[in-house]
């Protein structure tokens, strides 16, 4: 009786998903105009990396602390968050996994947003895709947006923060 015991929890052991690949697995924060779940606009790296539970850093390419951007690391895929100087200002979000807080994602059609942010939507033309448009949701009194990115028919990017962080074309180039 003692064996099959012995045998039974070393093979659960084995077969079972290991703790550290459990907490790969990043949540669905929600996206919000100041905020990325836990992470709100305004925060340090460290806060940030505090809250999220993972290292929060430096990506590769920017000099300087004037504007740069960082990622979170192990489970946050196409996340990133603008920083001017010491604190975050805007985060940016290429994948479909993450919502904003009235369920707007990547791939959505601009009829959704539209809808979804009733009679708040600016359209203009987005400047470097044909058809493309910018849809902007202001929050705040203009202190804080949302802007959804799109091919003229379905978003293909979103970023929420500060104004004029926020509005910043080509991020920090």
């Amino acid at each position: 009786m003692t064996f099959c015991f012995i045998l039974t929890t070393a093979s659960l052991l084995i077969y079972s998903p290991s703790s550290s690949a459990l907490t790969l697995r990043a949540p669905k924060y929600v996206v919000s105009y100041n905020g990325f779940g836990p992470v709100k606009i305004g925060m340090s790296l460290p806060q940030a990396a505090k809250v999220l539970g993972v290292r929060v850093t430096r990506d590769a390419g920017y000099e300087g602390n004037e504007c740069y951007y960082a990622s979170p690391k192990r489970g946050f895929k196409e996340v990133a968050f603008m920083m001017s100087g010491q604190r975050i200002v805007r985060v940016d979000i290429d994948s479909k996994e993450y919502a904003t807080d009235r369920g707007a994602r990547v791939g959505d059609t601009e009829a959704k947003i539209k809808r979804l942010y009733k009679g708040k939507v600016k359209v203009s033309q987005h400047p470097y895709v044909d058809y493309g448009h910018y849809l902007e949701v202001e929050f705040e009194d203009g202190r804080y947006s949302l802007i959804f990115e799109t091919d003229g028919k379905r978003v293909t990017r979103f970023r929420a923060g500060r104004s004029p962080e926020v509005g910043y074309i080509e991020g920090c180039s």
